[in-house]
């Protein structure tokens, strides 16, 4: 499936998780996906846990990391106590 088609798995409303990014408008952010592979689940294991889930809309959660974190600039920040003013 292309991206496009991906990311609109990938909805918004006011009224669940206070707008956070949710996986076709269920209960159930982006970010607790993104969690569970961050933590070493495998897609396998998160679709047994949700069994309404499919492969494509961990897919879109992964999309949609990718393209926030592709517009993100990271100033440089000095590490070294002394050199902050």
């Amino acid at each position: 499936m292309d991206q496009e088609k991906l990311i609109k798995r990938i909805t918004f409303d006011p009224k669940i998780l206070g707008g956070k990014p949710i996986v076709r408008g269920r209960r159930l952010a982006v970010e607790h996906i993104l969690g569970m592979l961050a933590a070493g689940d495998t897609s396998e294991q998160i679709l047994q846990g949700y069994p309404w889930l499919e492969l494509d809309d961990i897919q879109a959660c992964l999309v949609y990391a990718h393209r926030i974190i592709s517009h993100e600039r990271i100033e440089n920040i000095p590490t070294d106590s002394s050199q902050v003013a």
